[in-house]
């Protein structure tokens, strides 16, 4: 979903999610750096690996909100954040999971509600490395320079764009 900050944040708020941890995912190095990852010489995206109770929360909402919460037709990164470890990816950690995510990706995609093709990629996870303990509730611990961050990059404005009254699910964000 883009910048890890961000996608934990808009994940917090969700009744049901338990924890969320920002990391790396989708490329062949073992223990990348951030470093590494942002150069591009990884094939890993930023990502967050999302702890919920499924009593709470269905794996169906999460991607629900998901959706909704990034630019799903921008494949070279998301709003300021560009290059290929910012683009959009569901990292399923089942068969189930993909089938589901695929399957809302076509729903979404024969809504016609957006105007560009979705070039989010849904893939299997091989495996999610923690990234540094500095990005780890990133919003939380450097509040004013997240909040910064978030408004300068856009993203709260190409989300409320894209989605109006359905940006992040309906829950909102940390900044809302």
């Amino acid at each position: 979903g883009g910048c890890f900050w961000c996608v934990e944040s808009d994940f917090d708020v969700v009744p049901g999610v338990l924890e969320t941890i920002s990391g790396y995912s989708g490329g062949a190095s073992s223990d990348p750096t951030y470093q590494q990852v942002t150069a591009g010489r990884t094939g890993h995206f930023e990502a967050v690996q999302i702890t919920y109770d499924p009593t709470l929360v269905s794996y169906e909402e999460l991607l629900r909100v998901f959706w909704r919460s990034v630019d799903p037709t921008d494949d070279g990164g998301q709003f300021c954040d560009r290059g290929d470890s910012y683009r959009t990816a569901v990292f399923a950690t089942s068969a189930a999971q993909y089938d589901a995510a695929m399957m809302s990706k076509r729903e979404l995609a024969e809504a016609m509600i957006l105007d560009d093709p979705i070039v989010t990629q849904v893939r299997l996870v091989d495996a999610f490395y923690d990234a540094e303990d500095y990005h780890q509730n990133y919003y939380l611990e450097n509040a004013y320079s997240y909040k910064f961050y978030r408004f300068a990059c856009g993203r709260d404005a190409r989300i409320h764009d894209l989605w109006g009254d359905e940006a992040w699910g309906g829950y909102g964000h940390s900044e809302s």
